[in-house]
């Protein structure tokens, strides 16, 4: 027991003990650890949970409302420009009520004249020049001609 009771106090011993004693602390440090991490993870993946249900519930919504707002900013956009245009029309209404003008616009878009002066045409130089190109068109047969029609109107359709 002498034996038994010097190794019990022996430096050797105590540091074994004081080795194991911290393993063991250790170890149930660990323990409580990956206990405290698996509640951790449950309360995280139900905290997921519950956001990504809020986001899936509040997508539809909101993408309702931002759609909403775009098209009511479109209509008030469409709304200012008519009243702008309405504007305008009462604007050429009024100028139209006066005589001078509406004599003016006469004189001008058909070529009206009053008693007494004398009326002018200026002739553009370039269109003659453009009709004397069309004589060479009589010179081919009526089936180039009338293909050719087909050819150019539709071309102006696209």
């Amino acid at each position: 027991m002498a034996v038994k009771d010097r190794d019990r106090f022996s430096t050797a011993t105590r540091i074994r003990l004081l080795g194991e004693q911290t393993a063991a602390r250790v170890y149930r440090s660990q323990t409580k650890r990956q206990a405290r991490r698996s509640r951790l993870t449950g309360r995280a993946a139900l905290l997921a949970l519950v956001l990504c249900s809020l986001v899936v519930a509040l997508a539809y919504p909101i993408r309702q409302y931002v759609s909403q707002r775009a098209e009511i900013a479109d209509l008030q956009r469409e709304q200012d420009q008519a009243r702008q245009r309405v504007e305008q029309l009462r604007d050429l209404k009024a100028r139209w009520q006066d005589d001078a003008y509406a004599e003016q616009q006469i004189r001008q878009r058909l070529h009206y004249v009053m008693p007494g002066e004398t009326g002018f045409i200026v002739v553009d130089p370039g269109a003659a020049q453009q009709s004397r190109a069309d004589l060479g068109a009589a010179d081919r047969p009526w089936y180039s001609n009338v293909w050719d029609g087909v050819d150019k109107s539709d071309a102006s359709d696209q």
